[in-house]
């Protein structure tokens, strides 16, 4: 069994290389792949082109679970030995918790399902790369919606940095390490 030391944990900007680069350490990793993706079906139709290229630049052979609300149960279904497990992203699953489609206002148990994916992360058997974006570098958002994803995004990748044993940060395409 690995322990969380076997946690990468890759953020950058809108379009800093963060997901090309994490799927390269994936290709890496010399094991089976699963890939957890986190976008919700839906949406306008160039949200729908940016989930296709992310598709068309995955191998073929990769496993695929698209994660709903409850990304520590897509990681339990996906985490055994000898496997390597990319998530991208935590900005869209968080977003999904906060902002889900058809509400006005987060889901009740977004908290837990933060704490049960930290838990997750504890011990896993695979290998895991996540991906999630750095947003916190701007001006404080004027309204309360965005104020507490912001805020509550910040907080996530600080939990996960924190388990992480490597954080590297793309900046212009170009992968900066953070930890160690």
């Amino acid at each position: 069994m690995t322990s969380a030391r076997d946690l990468t944990f890759v953020l950058g900007g809108a379009r800093s290389g963060k997901s090309g680069y994490a799927e390269r350490l994936a290709t890496t990793a010399s094991c089976p792949v699963t890939y957890i993706a986190t976008a919700q079906r839906g949406g306008d139709a160039e949200f729908a082109s940016r989930i296709a290229r992310h598709r068309e630049r995955r191998p073929a052979h990769w496993r695929v679970i698209e994660a709903d609300h409850d990304l520590a149960a897509a990681l339990a279904q996906a985490d055994e030995p000898g496997a390597c497990v990319l998530i991208d992203c935590l900005t869209l699953w968080l977003a999904t918790l906060l902002c889900p489609i058809g509400h006005d206002a987060p889901r009740d148990d977004w908290s837990c399902l933060i704490d049960g994916f930290m838990a997750a992360l504890e011990a896993p058997r695979a290998q895991l790369i996540v991906v999630s974006n750095e947003i916190g570098w701007g001006i404080v958002p004027l309204g309360a919606a965005t104020r507490l994803y912001v805020d509550e995004l910040g907080r996530l990748n600080q939990r996960v940095a924190a388990a992480a044993a490597r954080v590297t940060l793309m900046v212009a395409g170009l992968p900066v390490a953070v930890k160690p």
